[in-house]
Formats: C-alpha cells, structure tokens, sequence
C-alpha cells in the first residue's frame, strides 16, 4: 500500500481515547484548512517532504506542533503552544493542555509543568496528569544480559530435550532467565521434568529467575486436589511456583494440604519473586526483553527505523490483535509516521486489529494528523 502525503485529508475519529482532542480549540467547530507546505520535514541537508495541505478538522496549533515536535523543533513547538495559552482571547481545549503537559514531561521542565496544572486543576475541575520526566529513558537492568529461555506452549515429554539444554547453558553461564509466558498446557509427565529442571539448576547454583510463574500455577491449580494423595510432582510444581510469583499466604495453605494428604513435612517458605521492575523486561516484542503479548517503540522513531518497523510485521504475524506500548515512545518523525500507517493500513486489511497504547500527546497528535487513528486504536497515557 503506498502512503499518499498530497494531499491528506480526514475527518474526525473516534479512536483517541483523550478526551477533548476531537476539537482542541474548544468551540466544537472545524478549523480552517492548514498550509504546512513551508516546513521543513526534514532533520538533516536532505531534501524536504512538501506537505501542501492536511486538512484534518483538528486545530491550526495542533497540528503545527504536531509536525514542529516530530521535525526535533521542541522549542518552536513549545513557543507555538504557549503563545495560545498566554492569549486572553483564546479557549484552549484539553487536547492542548495535555500537548503542552506532556511536552515538558518530554524535556524534562518540572517547573513549567507544575506551574501549569495548577492552571489544569481550575480548568477541568479533576486532578492533573502527575508529573513523569520523560526526557531521558530508563536504563536498561543488569539481568537482561542474562540468557533468557522461554518454555513451549505444551510442556510434556517432548519437552525433555529442550529442559536438559536448559541445564547445559546454566551451567555454563551460571545466571539464567527462564520465561513461562507462552506456557498452555502440562502433563504429570511436564510437572517432573520442570521439576528436575529446577532442581539441577539448584544444584548447579545457577542463579536463577523465572518470570510468568502463575501462569503454570494457574495450570497445575486443578490438579492439586487435597485429600488425595496423587500427582505429587504437581504438588511440589505450585509450591515451588508460588515462591516466584510471592503468594505467601496461598503457599502456607497449599504446604498445610500437602502434609495432611502426603503425611510428610512440605518444602519451607523461600520468596524467589523477581525484584520489581523485572517482569517488565521479559522477552518480547522487541530486543529490551519484555511481555511478549505485547510489542514495544522505545526513545524515537525515524526514517532510519525501518528494523523497528520490520520486527513489528513479524510479530504481527501470529496475532489478531496486535498490542504496541508506546510508553517509552518519545517522539516519531514524518518519514517514520508514513511507514507506520502503511505498516497498520496492511494489519488492518489483514483484518488485524492494532492497538497503541500510552502514546504521548505529542506522538498522538502526529498519528491523528497521519491518520493513523483510522487504522489503529490510538490511547493516551495519563
């Protein structure tokens, strides 16, 4: 599908799911056309990508900061906004506000933010957005250099090899990420082999964290049945499970069961739940390492990213419902927001259902006057 940018026009969307962004001047009304055919879309000595005209019902402002902020221009954006809420004349509706807001979130001014939603508060009558420095991005932990495995769908006795491979490359690394996210099923078979696994890397003394643990304590629940002394294995599985994921109280009544059923002392307490923040950075949609439900933009988006673009097609492929965190998501420039849309447009065509999620007012903006919320169901973050 080739993306047409002369022209590009749309009507309004339901998809944004920020209130008061259908019309950010607040009178309801549709804007007159805009001409953004004078700037300059482009970062570096190439040459500009002529926009004559977008007519998208969303505001003159808007959608000029829109394209100032993707263009790496924050300080003419900020200026362009500003100038609006410094007019007396001038109604300025939520899409705005929360521009702005997020804006200094992005450059990192905590006291213009704050000087503002005091202003936010009396206007809207409800608690401002908190305040978040979105300048500068989180650094990466020290376990995502660790080997991370994740386990098959169906864990039964063909899973036999892969679980002593497992052992070999703890042993030879001596830390291990073990992943139980795409688990579905396991058989009694399943629960000794994972068992045994754990058991070895134990005795190893490979350093061990498992994310995604009451996924197989969802699984293992219905064949733990007090009073009958059957599946041990399964048993020993949740109790061990139930310390990854730190249910404390569910593992003193499980440990009460299995000595009353099995008549024998059950394993002691020991939380092996990750350290907070770590179940965000478990294998997935991109090479940070994180849920694989969902995929993930990080930092910017630009012309040069067409490996984001393309990791994103292959994870689309398996999926009806294609779910984008956009909350580490700073800023995508115009080349980037093209690519985009034609990526969805082909999703949607495909009868795929795309959703971007935590997407910064500032990105929101460009999507809306892309289009890309009439591809794609566009949330912004709070």
């Amino acid at each position: 599908m080739a993306f047409n940018l002369n022209p590009f026009k749309k009507t309004s969307s339901n998809h944004l799911s920020q209130p008061g962004l259908a019309s950010p001047s607040g009178d309801g009304a549709p804007p007159p056309r805009t001409d953004l055919s004078a700037i300059n879309f482009s970062n570096s000595q190439q040459g500009a990508i002529e926009v004559m005209e977008i007519a998208t019902g969303i505001g003159v402002v808007y959608e000029e900061a829109a394209v100032l902020y993707a263009n790496g221009n924050d300080r003419d954006a900020e200026q362009l906004l500003t100038a609006v809420f410094d007019d007396p004349t001038a109604t300025v509706g939520e899409g705005l506000w929360m521009m702005l807001l997020d804006l200094y979130r992005l450059t990192g001014q905590r006291d213009r933010f704050d000087a503002r939603v005091i202003d936010y508060a009396r206007r809207f009558e409800r608690s401002p957005p908190a305040w978040e420095d979105l300048s500068v991005q989180p650094a990466k932990r020290n376990t995502e250099a660790a080997t991370l495995i994740n386990l098959p769908a169906a864990l039964t006795a063909q899973a036999a090899q892969q679980l002593q491979q497992i052992c070999v490359i703890g042993r030879k690394s001596g830390t291990l990420r073990i992943d139980l996210g795409r688990v579905r099923t396991i058989d009694d078979q399943g629960c000794l082999l994972i068992k045994q696994t754990l058991e070895q890397l134990t005795a190893d003394r490979v350093k061990l964290t498992v994310f995604n643990a009451s996924r197989l304590v969802d699984l293992l629940s219905p064949k733990v049945k007090p009073g009958q002394a059957e599946n041990r294995d399964c048993w020993m599985l949740m109790l061990e499970m139930l310390k990854y994921t730190g249910e404390y109280s569910r593992f003193e009544d499980l440990a009460v069961d299995y000595a009353v059923t099995f008549e024998e002392s059950p394993p002691s307490w020991e939380s092996k739940q990750p350290l907070p923040g770590e179940e965000q950075s478990v294998a997935g949609g991109d090479s940070s390492g994180r849920s694989e439900e969902e995929f993930f933009f990080d930092n910017e988006l630009t012309g040069s990213s067409s490996e984001a673009i393309r990791k994103l097609d292959e994870f689309a492929a398996t999926r009806q419902t294609v779910v984008i965190d956009c909350g580490r998501l700073r800023r995508i420039d115009f080349v980037a927001a093209g690519t985009l849309f034609n990526a969805i447009a082909t999703f949607q065509a495909r009868g795929k259902v795309v959703q971007l999620h935590k997407v910064n007012a500032m990105v929101g903006a460009l999507m809306r006057v892309m289009s890309i919320d009439q591809v794609a169901q566009v949330m912004l973050r709070g």
